[in-house]
C-alpha cells in the first residue's frame, strides 16, 4: 500500500458573477448599517418595549388566565396604571424626603465635624490635612447644588416633554407587544418553514429567561427595600421607608447599583447617632450583599441565566454606555438571549457540518 495523498489546493480568479455578487452584499450591508444608524433612536425605543413586554407578560398571562372574561386589552391597561401610580407615590415620597435629608444634613453640618472630632485618630488627621473645614463648607453648598442640578426651566421642560414622548411611544408599543406579540411571532415563524417549531423553541427558550430575570430582579429589590426599611426604622433614621426605595432602585443595577445605595444611605446615618449607627449600617449591607449574592439570587433565578461573568460585567458596561442606567438595568438579559441564540446556531452548524472527507489511498 502506497502512502496516503491529500487533496491539491488548488487557487483560481473569482469569477465575475462572484465578484459582482460580493460587491452587492458589501453595498447592501453598508447601506443596512446606515439605515440603522440614522433610525438609531427608533430601534431603541423598540428595544426598550420588547423587554418591558417580555418582563410583563408573565403577570398578564396570568391574570388573563384568572379572569377569562376581561379582555387582555383592559388587563393590560390596569397594569400600566398600577405601575405609574406606584410610580408617582415613590415619587411622591423619596423626592421630598431626600431634599429634607439633604437640608438636614446641610444645616447640622458644623456639629457633625464637631462629632468627628471627639475621635482622638481622626482628630490628628483632620489637624494636619483640614478634612472638616473642607466637609462643612461642601456640606453648607448642598441646597445650592442641588438647585443648580435642577438646570434651567426652560431646558427641564423640554427634556421633560421630550421624555413624556418617549415614555408614550415605550408605553404604546409594549402594549401592542403584549397585545398581539404572539400573532406577530406566529406571522414570522411561518416564513420559516420547516425550522418553524425549532425556531418557536428558541424563542420560548429566550422569553423565559428574560422574564425570569427582570421578575426575579424585581423581586430580590424589593427584598433590598424591605429589609433597608427594617434595619434603618429600627436605628431612628429619618425617612426610612424613602431610603428603603432608594436602596432597592439601586439594587436593580447589576454589579455597583447596591453599593451606590449604601453610600447614600451611610450618608443620611450620619445625621444619628454617629458613628454607631453608620457601623451597624455598613456591618448589615454587608452581611445582606453576601445573603443575597448566595441565597437569594440563586434561589429567584434559578437556572434562569447562565451568563459567563466576563461578558455579564462587559455587556453592563456597553449597556450603560448606550443607555444609561436602563442600558444596565436590560445588559444581562440581552447577554443571556444572545448567548442562548449563539449557542443553538452553534449546535446546528455542528449538526449539518458535513464529516471529514476519507484518506484516499493509492495502490
Amino acid at each position: 500500500m502506497g502512502p496516503q495523498s491529500t487533496p491539491a489546493v488548488r487557487l483560481a480568479a473569482p469569477s465575475l458573477r462572484g465578484v459582482v455578487r460580493i460587491l452587492l452584499v458589501t453595498i447592501a450591508c453598508a447601506i443596512a448599517l446606515y439605515l440603522a444608524w440614522r433610525v438609531r433612536e427608533v430601534i431603541r425605543l423598540v428595544a426598550i418595549s420588547l423587554f418591558l413586554a417580555l418582563a410583563l407578560l408573565p403577570i398578564v398571562d396570568a391574570l388573563d388566565r384568572g379572569a377569562k372574561r376581561v379582555p387582555r386589552a383592559v388587563i393590560i391597561l390596569a397594569i400600566f396604571v398600577v405601575l405609574a401610580v406606584a410610580v408617582a407615590v415613590i415619587g411622591d415620597v423619596v423626592i421630598p424626603s431626600m431634599v429634607k435629608q439633604v437640608h438636614q444634613l446641610s444645616r447640622n453640618a458644623p456639629q457633625y465635624a464637631r462629632d468627628l472630632r471627639r475621635n482622638t485618630t481622626f482628630r490628628h488627621y483632620d489637624d494636619r490635612y483640614h478634612i472638616t473645614p473642607k466637609l462643612v463648607h461642601d456640606a453648607r453648598r448642598l441646597p445650592q447644588a442641588l438647585a443648580h442640578l435642577a438646570g434651567p426651566l426652560k431646558v427641564v421642560t423640554v427634556q421633560a416633554f421630550s421624555f413624556i414622548g418617549q415614555l408614550v411611544t415605550v408605553l404604546a408599543l409594549t402594549f401592542l407587544l403584549m397585545l398581539h406579540g404572539r400573532d406577530y411571532v406566529n406571522m414570522g415563524l411561518s416564513l420559516t418553514g420547516a425550522r418553524c417549531e425549532h425556531y418557536r423553541r428558541l424563542i420560548i427558550e429566550v422569553n423565559r429567561a428574560v422574564a425570569g430575570y427582570m421578575l426575579g430582579n424585581v423581586a430580590i429589590s424589593v427584598l433590598a427595600t424591605v429589609a433597608t426599611w427594617i434595619v434603618l426604622s429600627i436605628l431612628g433614621v429619618p425617612y426610612a421607608l424613602s431610603l428603603g426605595f432608594v436602596v432597592g432602585f439601586f439594587d436593580l443595577i447589576p454589579l455597583v447599583g447596591a453599593t451606590l445605595g449604601a453610600i447614600v444611605v451611610a450618608l443620611a446615618t450620619v445625621t444619628v447617632n454617629f458613628p454607631l449607627a453608620t457601623i451597624i449600617w455598613v456591618a448589615f449591607i454587608i452581611v445582606w450583599q453576601r445573603f443575597e449574592d448566595y441565597v437569594v439570587q440563586p434561589l429567584v433565578y434559578r437556572r434562569a441565566l447562565h451568563v459567563n461573568p466576563l461578558v455579564t460585567i462587559v455587556a453592563v458596561l456597553a449597556g450603560a454606555e448606550l443607555l444609561g442606567v436602563l442600558g444596565a438595568l436590560i445588559a444581562i438579559p440581552t447577554a443571556a438571549a444572545i448567548q442562548i441564540i449563539l449557542r443553538d446556531w452553534w449546535s446546528s452548524r455542528a449538526d449539518v457540518q458535513p464529516a471529514s472527507p476519507s484518506a484516499v489511498r493509492t495502490p
